[in-house]
C-alpha cells in the first residue's frame, strides 16, 4: 500500500484501538488488517470525491 512512516503509524494507532475494543492485550493480524481496510476505504472515497 506504499505507506509512509506517518501513514504506518496511523494504521498502528487504529489497530491498537481496535484491539482495545476487542479486549485483546496485543494487536493481532486481524486488527491490523481491519485498520488497513479502513485506510483503503478512505483512499477510495477520496478518489471518488
Amino acid at each position: 500500500m506504499r505507506l509512509s512512516a506517518r501513514g504506518y503509524h496511523r494504521v498502528l494507532r487504529v489497530a491498537r484501538t481496535l484491539a482495545d475494543l476487542d479486549g485483546a492485550e496485543k494487536v493481532g493480524r486481524v486488527h491490523f488488517a481491519e485498520a488497513l481496510s479502513y485506510r483503503a476505504l478512505v483512499d477510495e472515497v477520496r478518489r471518488a470525491a
